[in-house]
């Protein structure tokens, strides 16, 4: 297994992307702290039955990005564990509002900022502090496609963008600390973010995607998987695209 011992740390862990990383992780042999924005029976039984299923333990975290409290207390629960941290997966994000940049609100903007860039970085601090201590780790940030080629919304675009540079700062930094840090960078995926974004924008997006189809949320995972495990050791400051070739 890629990732047998190993503790994990993903945020938006309750759905889409984040829910398949707990999931693929697990089945690798991580345990994994799953940090969701807030409480769900749905959410701690699927938790439940994975740890039947795989055997490792998954526990849930709450925290809203949005708050610096309390991203600070759920780290400080995690670290209650007295457990090290190998992996941290900043996941979570949202989308950019529907309409044009001359009618969004500066305010729209800076809340997204908040959960893309802001959200991601106040854990990154933290995590890497205690990751620091065994002087090791992986961070892995999700970027997208939008942040390296530009998008419909700019809000959305601007903080991947922005996770993309922070990743290869980061990865500068602290790499004499023998932390690694590389970002994801998803095309199109089968998610309820991208359902929301309507049937013209998906079949505008096939028609530029090689492989002619929506990405799937494990196939995301699974290179995830492989950049947190030891086979990719002497992989750091790199964004890895997973978007089916899309042009």
């Amino acid at each position: 297994m890629l990732l047998a011992g190993k503790n994990a740390l993903i945020t938006g862990a309750a759905r889409g992307i984040g829910a398949a990383m707990v999931e693929a992780f697990a089945a690798e042999g991580a345990n994994v702290w799953a940090l969701a924005r807030s409480q769900s029976d749905a959410f701690e039984n699927a938790l439940g039955d994975m740890e039947t299923r795989y055997g490792v333990w998954l526990k849930p975290l709450y925290a809203d990005l949005t708050d610096p409290a309390a991203v600070t207390a759920a780290i400080r629960l995690a670290m209650a564990d007295k457990l090290p941290l190998d992996i941290l997966v900043n996941n979570a994000g949202i989308m950019a509002a529907d309409k044009p940049f001359q009618l969004t609100a500066i305010a729209e903007m800076e809340s997204i900022f908040r959960v893309n860039f802001f959200g991601a970085m106040q854990l990154t601090q933290l995590a890497t502090r205690w990751m620091a201590r065994k002087g090791r780790g992986a961070v892995i940030n999700l970027a997208s496609i939008a942040g390296q080629n530009g998008g419909s919304r700019l809000d959305y675009s601007a903080s991947k963008a922005a996770i993309i540079s922070a990743t290869k700062t980061l990865a500068r930094e602290l790499a004499p600390q023998g932390i690694r840090v590389n970002a994801l960078a998803p095309g199109f995926i089968q998610t309820d973010m991208t359902q929301a974004l309507g049937d013209k924008v998906t079949q505008d997006t096939l028609a530029r995607t090689l492989l002619g189809r929506i990405g799937k949320t494990h196939e995301v995972a699974a290179v995830a998987a492989f950049l947190a495990s030891d086979r990719a050791a002497y992989v750091t400051a790199q964004v890895w695209n997973v978007d089916g070739g899309m042009l």
